[in-house]
């Protein structure tokens, strides 16, 4: 299937676009809302600017996709591959990225209120200046993640890896949560 064929397909009403493959299709600014991408391979896709609201891409496969400042809010990313991804400035507010593939992948200035990486590799990740209020961070690889000015109020780091102690304590600074560090100082000493 090529984007043309889906485009056209989509403002027929089809909403259903399970184990497609679009490989470097060229979505850009187009508006997707609602459809399911379940296992479909997005390989090297051009989704810049694309409005993507409570999209399906349960394992699918965004290797180096272009989502440029693309909406994904409350998108299902659970198990997707976004290695080495685009994500600048996508507004990710809400999406699950459980289990999530954002090894090498450019997350600067993108707007993850709320977001729920549990598992996630983000491994060499670019999230400098992203939003991350009260994004949920749980057993997450942070090994090479470049942080810097990420703004992570109410953010929950819990079971991480790869994070430096100088990186967790400039993280609290910024108002992010250890859970294990705060019942480390609430618990009784023996």
């Amino acid at each position: 299937m090529d984007a043309n064929e889906l485009l056209e397909r989509y403002a027929a009403g089809e909403r259903d676009f399970r184990d497609t493959d679009l490989f470097r299709a060229d979505l850009s600014n187009a508006e997707l809302s609602g459809v399911s991408f379940f296992r479909t391979s997005l390989f090297g896709a051009n989704l810049f600017r694309a409005k993507l609201i409570g999209c399906d891409f349960f394992r699918s496969t965004l290797i180096g996709a272009n989502l440029y400042c693309a909406n994904l809010s409350g998108a299902n990313l659970t198990g997707a591959n976004l290695t080495g991804a685009n994500l600048s400035g996508a507004d990710l507010s809400g999406a699950d990225l459980t289990d999530a593939d954002l090894g090498g992948a450019d997350l600067s200035y993108a707007t993850l209120h709320y977001t729920d990486f549990t598992g996630a590799n983000l491994f060499r990740a670019m999230m400098v200046d992203a939003k991350l209020n009260h994004a949920k961070l749980v057993r997450v690889r942070l090994r090479g993640a470049n942080l810097n000015g990420a703004i992570t109020e109410g953010a929950t780091f819990s079971k991480v890896m790869g994070l430096s102690e100088e990186a967790k304590q400039d993280l609290l600074d910024r108002g992010a949560v250890f859970p294990e560090l705060t019942e480390a100082v609430s618990s009784p000493s023996a």
